[in-house]
């Protein structure tokens, strides 16, 4: 039995077999529309607003030559 899922664009059903080379989308397009939307920042992965950047992402250099 093939499982059957809901395509994350626009809501078709979709089978999830090796053969459909654009899963979990249902074809080119709407994969290309949700890579599109992680582009422009329209998705976020969630965390804690009290987080400053890491050192790594500032550009800065915590370490000290002593």
């Amino acid at each position: 039995m093939t499982t059957v899922v809901k395509c994350p664009s626009c809501g078709a059903e979709v089978r999830w077999a090796p053969e459909n080379q654009f899963r979990p989308f249902c074809s080119a397009r709407c994969k290309q529309l949700d890579l599109g939307a992680w582009a422009a920042e329209k998705y976020r992965i969630g965390g804690t607003s009290d987080e400053g950047p890491s050192s790594e992402e500032d550009g800065t250099d915590d370490r000290r030559d002593s």
